[in-house]
């Protein structure tokens, strides 16, 4: 098989052609660094992406605050995850870092706010 990707490991965002037979990599070709090479073996194996959106806050002065994974999240988990967010709600207020959601199923990844909210008032 063969699958080509953009590498986003590091700032040059090299195009990069992955030869694989089901997980196994055959060959990587384009990368211009180490990087690549690591970036490809795990997007064939496991991808990850860190996520990032928003919760509803409750008698906050804004009626989101913003989030994101502490880490990144594996690919298959991104739309449970975002289905989960979309049920949160928290209370004001909010502190950059505060914990929103732990351990995402289990995956060790946890939902941080990247933005305060102070109480509405």
């Amino acid at each position: 098989m063969k699958k080509e990707i953009i590498c986003i490991g590091c700032p040059m965002g090299c195009y990069l052609t992955i030869d694989y037979d089901g997980k196994t990599i055959q060959n990587v070709s384009g990368n211009r660094c180490k990087v690549g090479l690591e970036y490809a073996e795990k997007e064939i194996s496991n991808p990850e992406r860190t996520l990032t959106s928003t919760v509803r806050v409750k008698n906050g002065h804004l009626p989101l605050v913003s989030v994101r994974t502490n880490k990144p999240l594996p690919k298959g988990r991104i739309f449970d995850t975002m289905d989960l967010l979309a049920k949160v709600e928290v209370e004001a207020p909010i502190k950059i870092g505060d914990q929103i959601v732990e351990n995402l199923f289990g995956t060790g990844v946890n939902i941080v706010a990247t933005k305060n909210v102070s109480h509405k008032g």
